[in-house]
């Protein structure tokens, strides 16, 4: 059977949500901080849902090295961080001491801080530094969009095959489907890459505001 596609309305969003695994303590309070202290940049921050999401397909897939590009206030490192396997690690990439100063306590908080490393700088340079064989299992991009093909090239061929690549914001508040500004264009422009790359398979999810979700091919 085949049905029209869901509009999520704020309502059904809120039912959604009422019947998922409610956030913890840690997480409820992160996300209650970062829309008080920081309302202006907010919406930078992972749904609920998606933090959800991020910590099951973390565990489920038994990941044990992951990186993520754009970290802000660390919802969706800390999510990846305790999902991960015994001894796993995650590297994440942000530019601002500002907003990962937020990250790094409460990565304290839950206990994850000894699983992440942080790296400050230009992900488009820092990328660089990880070892250039396929060796990831999960990779998650939510940064700057301009910068998403540049982060994509770095980052596939570094996944093992049969890893996941994540890359958030695909939808753009459907802004896609008539790309005007220049983060619109990029978003655009990113999706596209991403479809034309033989290395995955892909699927864009309508989570939150469109989740790409890549398995890297073996060969």
């Amino acid at each position: 059977m085949s049905f029209e596609p869901l509009t999520l309305t704020p309502e059904l969003h809120t039912y959604l949500l009422a019947h998922s695994t409610p956030p913890d303590a840690v997480v409820a309070e992160l996300i209650a901080e970062t829309r008080a202290a920081l309302p202006g940049n907010a919406t930078m921050q992972v749904g609920p849902e998606q933090a959800a999401f991020l910590r099951l397909l973390t565990s489920v897939m038994g990941v044990r090295r992951a990186v993520e590009v754009g970290t802000f206030t660390g919802l969706s490192s800390l999510s990846i961080a305790r999902g991960l396997a015994d001894g796993g690690r995650l590297t994440c990439f942000d530019v601002s001491e500002q907003f990962t100063d937020v990250a790094r306590r409460y990565w304290k908080r839950a206990g994850v801080d000894d699983r992440i490393e942080l790296r400050i700088g230009p992900a488009a340079d820092r990328l660089a530094e990880l070892p250039a064989e396929p060796h990831l299992d999960l990779a998650f991009i939510d940064a700057d969009k301009e910068g998403y093909v540049t982060y994509w090239q770095e980052l596939v061929p570094r996944v093992r095959p049969g890893g996941l690549l994540l890359v958030d914001n695909v939808l753009w508040s459907g802004r896609v489907l008539d790309p005007q500004g220049g983060s619109d264009q990029a978003v655009a422009a990113f999706n596209d890459v991403a479809l034309a790359d033989d290395r995955v398979e892909l699927v864009i999810l309508p989570i939150a505001d469109g989740l790409t979700m890549a398995r890297k091919l073996a060969g």
